[in-house]
This record gives structure tokens, sequence and C-alpha cells, in this order.
């Protein structure tokens, strides 16, 4: 099957795909509107603690998990101020912005959702947040039935862009990694949704992927919204 889409917002790469059956979800960026947020916290918490960090920096840690985005971030911060103390910050400062109401989930998501599970597609989420709080952030945004199981970046000993994250979730979906369809909006996901087997969606949020991800990707799309006039095709 060969897929094109014609609107300004979405590029769809011309390939043939099989049908799958089961759906991986990256979540900060794709199911939540959760990294801006954090970024511009860790910004804010930078600058007050006296340290330049560029927002081309950050970017450079999107989609990575704890361990890798500890030891980028510290090696930009220098010896001047500790990961620790700026993450400490930056989280003091999201909790006040966000207060008990969560992060907003981004559109499409519970439309899209909505329709996997009326056709039984198996869902889960491999995200490089550490699990607990995956869950965490997926009940408080109403979103945490939907899914048949999640995995986090401190479940695996190598995070994105490496293969592990994704075949965990694959294996916990119940399906040979071939059969899964990812959704991501960062490059370090892409890619390792592509390195564990699997094909790929790209929702880009902060940064669009580069332009290798995106020639290997199924569809590049505005929102999850314009996946779901897909769902039958890539789903059956």
């Amino acid at each position: 099957m060969r897929f094109l889409i014609g609107t300004p917002a979405a590029r769809i790469a011309a390939m043939t795909i099989p049908r799958f059956h089961a759906a991986v979800f990256d979540m900060d960026g794709l199911l939540l509107d959760s990294e801006r947020p954090i970024r511009d916290a860790w910004m804010a918490a930078t600058r007050e603690l006296g340290i330049v960090l560029h927002d081309a920096d950050y970017l450079r840690v999107v989609g990575r998990n704890e361990a890798d985005s500890r030891r980028e971030l510290q090696a930009l911060l220098g010896a001047a101020v500790s990961y620790d103390a700026v993450r400490a910050r930056a989280a003091s400062l999201i909790a006040d912005a966000l207060g008990a109401g969560g992060y907003a989930v981004k559109a499409g998501v519970v439309a899209l959702l909505e329709a996997l599970r009326a056709r039984g597609v198996s869902c889960v989420v491999a995200s490089s947040t550490h699990r607990d709080e995956v869950h965490e952030r997926l009940v408080q945004a109403g979103l945490r039935g939907y899914f048949a199981g999640v995995s986090g970046g401190d479940e695996v000993s190598r995070g994105k862009p490496h293969p592990d994250l994704f075949l965990l979730a694959a294996q916990r979906a119940g399906h040979a990694p071939s059969r899964c369809l990812v959704f991501e909006d960062s490059e370090h996901g892409a890619r390792g949704a592509i390195a564990a087997g699997m094909s790929v969606v790209i929702v880009p949020d902060l940064k669009t992927p580069g332009e290798d991800a995106c020639a290997a990707s199924v569809a590049v799309l505005a929102s999850l919204h314009d996946a779901c006039v897909h769902v039958e095709d890539w789903f059956g």
C-alpha cells in the first residue's frame, strides 16, 4: 500500500507498508504537551542560577532518557552548577505553573486512541521518562486506560536512539516489532524505532527530525488528528 497526504501540514513518504497489529506511542511532546513547559522551566531555572543554556543546546536531549540527559546537560552546565540543582528548580517551576491539572493532552490523541480501541489494536507507551512518572502523567491526563502497558527509560540500559525501549514495548504489546507502528515526535525516538525494525509515524513537536529520519518514516504529520483517517489502512 502507498500513501500520500496532499495537505500542506503533512508529508507522507512514498513507501509500501504492511498492516500493523499494535501501536507504540511516545508520551512527552506526542500524547502530552509537556516538552514546552519542561523546556521553558529549564531555561528559566538556568537563568536564575546565572547559566546560559541555549534552546539549541536543550533540544539535544529531547527524547533522551534521564541518564543520557544528565550527562549531556551537566557537560553544558559546567562545574558552576549541578544538574540536580537545575532539575529541582525546574521541577518546582513546573509544579507552580501546572498546579494539580497536569500536562494538556495534545490534539487528536483521544480520537486516535478511541479509533484504535474500536478495532482492538493493542496500544502501549515507550517513553524515555521513568516508568512510574509515565504512569502518573497518563493517569492524570485520563489516558492510562487506553494502554495495555507502559515502558520507561529507566527499564533499559540503553535509551533512545537505541532500539532497546521499543523492543521492550513490542514484547509488552505481544507483537513482533515488524507489526508495530510507532508514533514519535523526536529524532532520537524515530531512529530508535527504526533500529528496532519498526515502522514510524513522525509528529514533530519542538523540532522536526532530520531529513533521513523523515524519509525513512511512513508519515510526517502535523498532529495525531491527521493519523485518524489512516487507521483503517494502517491497522485494518
